[in-house]
């Protein structure tokens, strides 16, 4: 499959239906995705980008179908990562002479990925690659989010080939973002910021101040995931610089997970307290152990505070929450609130190690947390909704 893009450019990449999950499984892909490659044809031929390795000999096949391999003069990788230079090893078998523009840490990342001395051309910021009737103008996306990322800009077209900066996981034939649906593109985008991108925030915001530094127009976005961004473009460079800037909405999520219900209950009783207080805040809860790692991180980052409990066992807490606390301190949120809960038969050491590691992910602890022996009953409810209730005035600086 390809399609033409403009009367220069066409997409050669590849849909992936069947992703479920992506970085081993560390990322959940509910909607798939699309792994995107593009064709110049202008006086010169570039190729930029490839797909995900087990594609690769689908893909050289299908260009072969687009285009003498021989005629293509250059081989633009903005970004190593293997579902992006995956077909590579495929490709250079064909065209070994074939020069390969990327940073200088793009040249280490793929060398040792596969251990090939091709033929390399360093390019950084301000660098040129002429084509013809237009250029492809580079820039250096350092941490955006690996070492080698870069952008390359298309003059004439206006294209800003961005590789995973703005994309998403997922997967359509309309390819464009004024033809999906766009309650699932904004949940894609953001759940895409929220758990590969977060901790580079500060780095995305003094790129994208970099590039509109350079006053270029930009008529359409094309990432290396997802769909092509042509009506209003920019509307996704708004919403990075949004969501770089300590984003939080008027949420609060409670994480869980629970042995026997207790630490579940003392979740919802957590929830009233905090809805007596403030009526307007968005409350979720989530059972770590039962919902999907990535859509929680998502929710987590749309708050403003977040709540973790967990059962006390063998002196610890449940492994599917220490998972996530690990997510939560790699992912290094900011401008975010939070506190500890959990029920306990004897030791009741969990709501200690979750405010710690709370503390140690950055996050602005509000007091102790609260635990609570057995299964909790009547009082005990009463004593987490009230628990509720203070959180909710601490977050609205009522009574203190």
């Amino acid at each position: 499959m390809s399609f033409k893009i403009t009367d220069k450019v066409k997409w050669v990449g590849k849909i992936d239906w069947e992703l479920k999950f992506f970085h081993g499984n560390e990322y959940s892909t509910h909607r798939g995705s699309t792994y995107n490659s593009y064709l110049i044809r202008d006086k010169k031929t570039a190729l930029i980008d490839t797909v995900w390795q087990p594609f690769a000999k689908e893909y050289v096949e299908n260009l072969k179908k687009e285009i003498d391999l021989n005629e293509i003069d250059y081989i633009i990788i903005n970004h190593a990562e293997i579902d992006h230079s995956g077909a590579l090893p495929e490709l250079m078998k064909e065209i070994p002479n074939t020069p390969i523009y990327c940073t200088s840490n793009g040249v280490k990342s793929i060398k040792g990925h596969y251990h090939q001395d091709w033929n390399f051309v360093e390019v950084k910021t301000g660098d040129e690659l002429d084509l013809g009737d237009s250029k492809l103008v580079f820039v250096e996306a350092k941490m955006l989010h690996w070492p080698d990322s870069m952008f390359a800009y298309m003059t004439g077209e206006n294209i800003l080939f961005s590789n995973d900066a703005f994309g998403q996981h997922y997967a359509s034939e309309l390819m464009y973002n004024d033809k999906v649906d766009q309650g699932e593109l904004e949940q894609e985008a953001i759940k895409y910021y929220a758990n590969i991108l977060t901790p580079f925030s500060p780095l995305v915001k003094k790129k994208i101040d970099e590039v509109l530094g350079f006053n270029l127009p930009v008529d359409m976005i094309c990432t290396s995931h997802g769909i092509i961004w042509r009506d209003n473009p920019t509307q996704v460079v708004e919403n990075y610089l949004k969501w770089s800037n300590d984003y939080q909405e008027n949420q609060i999520t409670i994480i869980y997970d629970t042995m026997w219900e207790g630490t579940r209950r003392m979740a919802e009783a957590i929830a009233k307290g905090i809805k007596a207080v403030d009526n307007e805040v968005a409350i979720k809860l989530f059972n770590v152990s039962k919902t999907d790692k990535n859509d929680i991180i998502t929710e987590i980052f749309k708050s403003k505070a977040i709540l973790a409990g967990s059962s006390t066992i063998n002196n610890g807490i449940l492994f599917s929450m220490a998972g996530m606390l690990e997510m939560i301190k790699g992912l290094k949120f900011k401008n975010k609130k939070a506190a500890a809960f959990g029920a306990y038969g004897w030791s009741g050491e969990s709501v200690k190690i979750i405010t710690q590691e709370l503390r140690h992910a950055g996050l602005e602890v509000i007091g102790e947390g609260i635990k609570e022996l057995w299964n909790p009953n009547e009082d005990a409810v009463q004593r987490c909704k009230k628990f509720g209730e203070e959180f909710a005035n601490k977050l609205t600086n009522k009574n203190g």
